[in-house]
């Protein structure tokens, strides 16, 4: 499988294990220096998604939305094995990034985020990616959410050049 497999593509999901698979699945074709945009309301399953592409990636700690801190920051034990040309262990970031509370441009000036979407070496997902306006890179995966019923959701794929 690999990232074709997953663009323009709709996928339901009937629970949240289905979701997280589905995150899961993601994860296993992310290279260093993609970016994942996440659109859709409250409850919608971005978060459940992100647990699973967080799984993918070798990473154990609990996720969960990082909404008062905006940004968490992870270190995949599956990526950092790997070694740089010196001999030494590489870290791969994965960067978990929340922009619910996020009101205004200064507020985002403020967190960084432009140096974490610069650096080459992680992988970022973004919930609310909308509210990153004109900050947020062209080239990046989008997906949107949407609530079908209580369990089941309709995520659909895009690449953005």
């Amino acid at each position: 499988m690999n990232k074709k497999d997953f663009i323009d593509k709709l996928f339901i999901t009937n629970n949240s294990k289905e979701t997280k698979k589905l995150g899961k699945s993601l994860a296993r074709v992310l290279k260093k220096g993609d970016l994942v945009c996440l659109y859709g309301d409250l409850g919608s399953g971005k978060t459940t998604f992100v647990q699973g592409l967080a799984e993918g990636l070798g990473i154990k700690q609990k996720i969960i939305s990082p909404t008062f801190i905006i940004i968490k920051n992870y270190e995949s034990p599956l990526r950092s094995a790997l070694q740089n040309f010196e001999g030494q262990a590489r870290v791969m970031n994965f960067y978990h990034i929340d922009l619910y509370r996020v009101e205004n441009e200064k507020d985002l000036e403020s967190l960084g985020i432009e140096e974490i979407l610069n650096d080459s070496e992680n992988i970022v997902v973004i919930e609310w990616a909308e509210n990153l306006k004109e900050f947020l890179p062209k080239k990046r995966i989008d997906l949107k959410f949407a609530y079908e019923s209580e369990n089941k959701r309709k995520i659909t794929f895009a690449l953005s050049l």
